[in-house]
């Protein structure tokens, strides 16, 4: 059977794809052929005893394909798709119970402020106004937190990933709309390709896909509408502290009357800064720490809920009927479309929901959700509206003054912890969204720290979170009114929320190809809702939201900008690589002085040989007698063991001692290895390589030195399968070897027993391999030196003023303030020559 080949035996975008003809197939059936392989059309992979049946078969070259060495950096034993695939029920149990502190902190504390902000913008004339209002809250509950979110939304996620990055990466790699550099290999999969049953949905799916290939113009406005939806996100990890933190502080004006504004300012501000202080210790954590203070909140939601129907008027559950809605318009009209914005602050925390979901699963979120936060908050709200059907007065105040007097600072101290809880609901989405900009290549590179050994999805970013907390500070101490924070609030909210309806409608059609009534459906009715509230907070802008407004705008800046740079710094150096041509030219010797040693050049680049390499070549008056292209990958496993941490691949033909190697670390990973046993770990690897290079090798009988460059290796036989995944023909293709009649299949993993040869081409090839074996152990004797190589880029003379502004000042004022990529290298300085390059783009 065909084996899947990993490490030395795979090749770069430049090669060829390798397929199966008949001798008399024409052109254009192999070009049909190799489309339906691409499409998925061809049920499974040519089988080596299938070529064995059929002598007229051949092996033939087609077009270019993507790069596999990339992507095989991340297959390593143990990397599953998702941390939660295959938990047990306690551990779904207790994961539930941790959403309860991170993921429904914002949605949980929301009684504290909507009536209070909803009755300031509209007065209570009646009661049928209360019944209106609460009415209102209670299909926004339903509708966006339960119908959309946790219904629909939360299966739109990528691998476990929520939030709007999590949405475009998704989009991305079922339709080539990227404008993104392919910096993740993970992209490159292309996992789904299935056959289908023709219908009218794929049919519809896939002329939208076109249309959007296709376009420039609408990649770039859906690459626009995930960086707007990024930045509002980011926007409500700033005002969601200072709104929860204010409105429970605030509690105090009910309980001691003599408390002052300034004195409720103060207090919040210590909260905020106790709050973001043990934000370091991690979700799991803290989960499991605030969890039971959430559980006790809801509880207590519940039972005042409860007490207050029962004390005081029970028929405000008449408000589940919609009716009531179109009362309150009818008498308040103005008024009642101002509330809008107050009554959103019910909902708020549901995009929390999405954007934290890398910490928790989706069965997790959704059990917890319906079977006890949406309960408890409905039971809350009736409560509420209960009480205020018979002390109006109080409706600046409504949850706090509706608390039974004897349960008022139990309540208070319960209020205030769920309040900081809620404030990290955000705190913990912004930073999954900024986590996943980054590895999307828009959001200049920060320190993250992962706070578990067990889910790779829970991090910490320590300048993002005193970041946050300065921001809210600043918003707290300028603005402390409730309703100006409130419909800032708003604001940030409703962005996002728009963004993610737009999102998941392309996931719809693309992807899960749903019956168009029912996409139209969801669009027409969630984002004309959308669109209403959003009028409403809009309309009040100038009161003193529009500052969240502002940063919003400046955090979208900063990832146009880093995006834009990141890609002309990208395609340049793409441009600029080396030609192979050129390496030939040069000779073995490079067209220099090869000096005894090693030398290990760090670079991005992943395939083809760097631009920075020439300009060691000009800059250095002798380069090593080896080199080594050795790029860091960072893997979604925790550890990777050592044995898998590095993959070879030769660059040059093998006179020219070229290398190019992936070292793959795990996330949990701590890179601070002694460098000579990182050398010796690296040196060893590459002579397993060699052996198995030589191994293969064996099996040929035209052993061709100069075969064997990594932009043309025809001594590997391979094919593409419909899932994107390479399988080796093998050696039953090889029609000279005639040392054995079974295939000799190998895997980058384990060893191959070499077979016992008296060919002289084989006794050669076993002292070519010493000879280079020696070769290595002698230039390892010498020394290794790192050579390490910083590109920039600077704006063409001629360049428009606004390229110039961009490029040469804030792009280069990000790069030079974010962390470098070598940062987490451990880096000897006795060993270290480092050569900068700067672009001209």
């Amino acid at each position: 059977m065909a084996e899947e080949i990993n490490g030395g035996t795979s090749m770069d975008s430049t090669e060829s794809r390798w397929v199966i003809q008949d001798d008399d197939e024409d052109a254009s059936d192999l070009e049909n052929f190799d489309a339906d392989l691409r499409l998925g059309r061809h049920g499974g992979v040519v089988d080596s005893e299938e070529e064995e049946d059929n002598a007229e078969q051949r092996l033939i070259r087609t077009g270019p394909r993507i790069d596999s060495f990339d992507v095989e950096a991340l297959e390593v034993p143990g990397a599953h798709r998702s941390d939660y695939e295959d938990i047990s029920v306690g551990k779904k149990i207790v994961l539930a119970f941790q959403t309860l502190g991170v993921v429904f902190g914002d949605v949980g504390t929301s009684p504290l402020y909507t009536f209070s902000v909803m009755f300031r913008k509209a007065p209570i004339n009646g009661n049928e106004d209360i019944l209106g209002a609460l009415s209102l809250v209670l299909y926004t509950l339903i509708l966006f937190p339960l119908l959309k979110y946790v219904l629909v939304v939360l299966w739109a996620n990528d691998d476990g990933e929520g939030g709007t990055f999590a949405l475009y990466s998704l989009i991305c790699r079922h339709a080539k709309v990227s404008l993104l550099p392919n910096q993740l290999p993970s992209d490159a999969r292309i996992s789904s390709f299935r056959l289908k049953v023709p219908s009218p949905e794929l049919e519809r799916s896939l002329k939208i896909k076109e249309r959007l290939e296709n376009s420039l113009a609408l990649k770039k406005t859906l690459l626009i509408l995930v960086l707007a939806g990024t930045s509002m996100v980011i926007a409500n990890g700033v005002v969601t502290p200072a709104m929860s933190v204010m409105s429970s502080v605030g509690g105090l004006k009910v309980g001691v009357d003599a408390i002052k504004k300034d004195e409720v300012v103060m207090i919040s501000v210590a909260c905020l800064i106790i709050l973001f202080s043990v934000q370091k210790y991690g979700t799991s954590k803290m989960g499991l720490a605030v969890g039971p203070a959430l559980f006790l909140w809801f509880c207590s939601l519940a039972g005042i809920g409860i007490y207050n129907l029962v004390k005081y008027d029970n028929s405000v559950l008449r408000a589940f009927n919609p009716i009531h809605i179109y009362y309150f318009f009818k008498r308040n009209s103005t008024n009642a479309w101002y509330s809008l914005g107050g009554c959103l602050l019910s909902a708020t925390g549901s995009e929390a929901m999405f954007a934290d979901l890398c910490y928790f699963s989706v069965r997790s979120v959704q059990l917890s959700f319906v079977f006890l936060v949406l309960p408890c908050l409905l039971l809350g709200y009736l409560g509420q509206a209960a009480y205020l059907m018979e002390n109006h007065a109080d409706a600046g105040q409504a949850f706090f003054s509706s608390v039974p007097s004897g349960a008022f600072w139990p309540t208070f101290l319960i209020a205030n912890i769920a309040a900081l809880i809620a404030s990290r609901a955000m705190t913990t989405a912004t930073f999954s969204c900024i986590k996943q900009s980054t590895a999307l290549g828009c959001f200049p590179r920060l320190k993250i720290i992962h706070t578990s050994r067990k889910f790779m999805g829970q991090i910490y970013i320590p300048v993002i979170n005193w970041f946050l907390l300065a921001l809210s500070l600043v918003l707290v101490c300028t603005i402390s009114s409730i309703d100006e924070i409130g419909n800032a609030y708003g604001i940030a909210e409703l962005g996002v929320m728009m963004m993610t309806t737009i999102l998941v409608t392309l996931v719809m059609i693309l992807i899960w190809q749903i019956h168009i009534i029912i996409v139209l459906s969801f669009v027409v009715l969630f984002l004309g809702l959308e669109l209403t509230f959003f009028s409403s907070v809009l309309w009040s802008v100038t009161d003193g939201s529009w500052i969240i407004l502002v940063f919003a705008i400046i955090m979208f800046l900063i990832m146009y900008v880093w995006n834009y740079g990141s890609n002309l710094k990208y395609e340049t150096e793409v441009k600029q690589k080396l030609s192979t041509d050129l390496m030939r030219e040069l000779g073995c010797n490079l067209g220099t002085i090869r000096a005894p040693g090693i030398g290990l050049l760090y670079n991005e680049l992943v395939k083809g040989i760097p631009a920075i390499f020439g300009h060691f070549l000009t800059t250095l008056p002798a380069i090593h007698s080896m080199i080594i292209f050795v790029s860091i990958k960072y893997v979604p496993v925790p550890m990777v063991l050592q044995s898998e941490r590095f993959l070879f691949r030769r660059v040059c033909p093998k006179s020219y001692h070229i290398f190019r190697c992936i070292a793959r670390y795990g996330y949990k990973d701590v890179r601070k290895e002694n460098h000579q046993t990182f050398e010796q770990l690296l040196i060893e690897s590459l002579e397993k390589f060699i052996r198995r290079e030589a191994q293969e090798r064996s099996l040929e009988s035209d052993g061709d030195d100069d075969t064997d460059s990594e932009d043309e290796y025809p001594n590997s036989r391979v094919l593409i399968a419909p899932n994107g995944s390479v399988y080796s023909l093998g050696v039953p293709l090889l029609a000279d070897f005639k040392g054995t009649s079974n295939p000799i299949l190998e895997a980058s993993t384990s060893d191959v027993i070499s077979p016992v040869s008296t060919d002289p081409l084989v006794f050669d090839a076993e002292q070519s391999l010493e000879s280079e074996l020696y070769f290595i152990h002698k230039a390892k004797e010498s020394g290794v030196v790192y050579l390490l190589g910083h590109g920039d880029i600077r704006a063409r003379k001629d360049s428009w003023f606004i390229k110039k502004l961009v490029i040469n000042y804030f792009y280069a004022f990000l790069r030079k303030n974010c962390r470098r990529g070598i940062t987490t290298l451990s880096v000897p300085h006795s060993h270290l020559m480092q050569v900068s390059m700067t672009y001209m783009v």
